[in-house]
């Protein structure tokens, strides 16, 4: 064994003597090529991000997925680079990383369809950090948005977070996108009142309201005949952010409209006939 270390030794210190100073030139032509991409890479992340933020048409999201995903390619470059300066052949390296690549794919599909799903999201932004939305069976705000996963704020508090690829892959409803929302309300009548006062009464209370816009206009009108009542629906529209303001401030205005006008809101009623049996055909003890 002693003998083995002595001749291995011996073969480094020979290897040294005339590779020596190659090696040590090499590794600082290494580092600083490292040195120096890094400052590139970084100049041109920071030239890229700041292009990207002056148009409008580019989300957070698509943002930082551009500059990561170049910044990693522009890794591999100068790796490979540096690598070459200390003479290994980076040929058998190419070849390798496809061989891994593939492995790592096949391993990691689910993943790279999150993160396919998340470029889809990006491109065409259905929705931004802050938008109330409905997706994959889940409805909140949109808190945060990244290349893997959309997490969302439920209305009673719970953090939900949601695969992009099941958000892309479902409808998506966005609540938030648009200016203005309708609030569509129902409202029964009795069959003895009249519909006209009770029209015109419900469209007072609702161009009372601050909350409702004048355009569009608000709508009352008779939707179906219903077992026990006429049923109206009333249709006024409001700002988006306002819409839940608005639906329970119409709601009480409504009932208060209709007692005021004497209009009567029925309740759900069955009439029960009974036919009595008569003396022969009544069960005998």
């Amino acid at each position: 064994m002693d003998g083995q270390a002595s001749d291995y030794a011996t073969k480094v210190m020979e290897w040294l003597a005339v590779n020596g100073v190659n090696f040590l030139v090499n590794l600082v032509v290494f580092l600083l090529i490292l040195l120096a991409g890094k400052v590139l890479i970084g100049w041109a992340c920071a030239a890229m991000r700041k292009g990207l933020q002056r148009s409008s048409n580019v989300s957070e999201v698509l943002e930082s997925f551009a500059v990561n995903v170049a910044s990693k390619i522009m890794w591999v470059v100068v790796f490979m680079l540096a690598l070459g300066k200390l003479g290994i052949d980076i040929g058998p390296l190419v070849a390798g990383l496809g061989v891994t690549g593939f492995v790592v794919g096949f391993a990691f599909q689910e993943s790279l369809g999150n993160l396919a799903a998340g470029l889809m999201i990006a491109l065409n932004q259905p929705f931004n950090v802050g938008d109330y939305v409905e997706t994959s069976g889940v409805t909140g705000v949109v808190k945060q948005m990244n290349m893997m996963a959309v997490t969302l704020s439920t209305v009673d508090n719970k953090k939900v977070v949601v695969p992009n690829s099941k958000v892309w892959g479902s409808a998506i409803t966005n609540y938030t996108a648009l200016e203005t929302r309708r609030v569509d309300l129902v409202v029964g009548i009795s069959y003895g009142a009249d519909i006209g006062k009770a029209k015109d009464c419900l469209l007072s209370a609702l161009k009372a309201s601050d909350l409702v816009l004048n355009d569009p206009e608000p709508m009352v009108e008779v939707l179906e005949m219903g077992d026990s009542s006429v049923n109206l629906v009333v249709r006024p529209w409001c700002k988006t952010s306002d819409y839940w303001p608005t639906y329970f401030a119409m709601s009480r205005a409504i009932k208060e409209a209709l007692d005021d006008n004497d209009v009567e809101i029925p309740f759900p009623q069955m009439d029960v006939h009974h036919y009595g049996l008569s003396q022969a055909d009544a069960p005998k003890s």
